[in-house]
């Protein structure tokens, strides 16, 4: 694989090889096959952001593996998204391992420094939406963000979240998580100028249906700019605030 590119960088070196045709060629640069799974390696390359290791339904010898390819072709941070605390004791026997078990986050290696366009704010109806606040912010930070944590600052309490309006108004991209009726997502989306991503939570009592309720409030939401991600989906929104926090111009 690395003769491979090495051979394109030559080309435009060369005068061969157009830049884009070069960086067209790179993007699609094949995976590895280690048997249970095809690892990404050029993921950053495509999208900005390296393959992450879902741990749900893994074994932690598979997860390992997985790691062992990455670091192998120079992969320094990983995130394991839904890892539990047993897993996460075995792979750390091999590998160096913070575990972040409210949010059943592992990260190996260092966060690295933040590189964003601004910072991303990530705020919680309640205290029992934190863990999917934390899968979120984590995700973002791995990632290259500045995050600031607004943490129960729901409707409940419409002056908690009005205290930090500098934050809010501030903000690159915001992320709303909330269970109930998730109302959260509508009142930040009117505030503020930036993009809202949403977060229903599996949050409340019968009726909330496991967060359907939530997630049907926010999609029918009145504010505009207000995007929504699956029921407690923590990484896919501070995935998707590092993407427009990490915005280029297209020429």
């Amino acid at each position: 694989m690395n003769d491979q590119i090495r051979q394109i960088l030559e080309g435009v070196k060369s005068g061969q090889i157009p830049v884009e045709e070069a960086l067209l060629a790179i993007k699609k640069q094949p995976f590895t096959d280690i048997g249970y799974a095809k690892v990404d390696l050029h993921r950053k390359i495509r999208q900005g952001a390296a393959e992450v290791i879902y741990g749900a339904g893994k074994t932690p010898e598979q997860m390992v593996g997985i790691l062992k390819t990455m670091a192998a072709n120079g992969q320094k941070t990983v995130l394991i998204t839904r890892l539990s605390a047993d897993a996460a004791a075995q792979v750390a026997q091999q590998y160096p391992l913070d575990y972040r078990e409210e949010a059943k986050v592992g990260i190996v290696g260092p966060i690295p420094p933040p590189d964003g366009m601004g910072k991303i704010v990530v705020a919680t109806g309640g205290t029992s939406d934190i863990p999917v606040a934390e899968e979120a912010a984590l995700t973002a930070e791995v990632h290259g963000n500045e995050v600031v944590r607004l943490y129960d600052v729901g409707v409940a309490g419409l002056h908690r979240l009005l205290a930090h309006l500098d934050d809010i108004m501030g903000a690159t991209v915001i992320i709303a998580i909330a269970g109930m009726e998730g109302a959260l997502a509508s009142v930040i989306g009117g505030l503020a100028d930036c993009p809202v991503i949403a977060v229903p939570t599996s949050v409340g009592y019968g009726a909330a249906f496991g967060g359907l309720a939530a997630l049907l409030s926010m999609l029918n939401s009145c504010a505009s700019g207000v995007s929504v991600v699956n029921i407690d989906n923590g990484f896919g929104a501070g995935y998707l605030a590092s993407m427009i926090n990490h915005m280029e111009a297209k020429k």
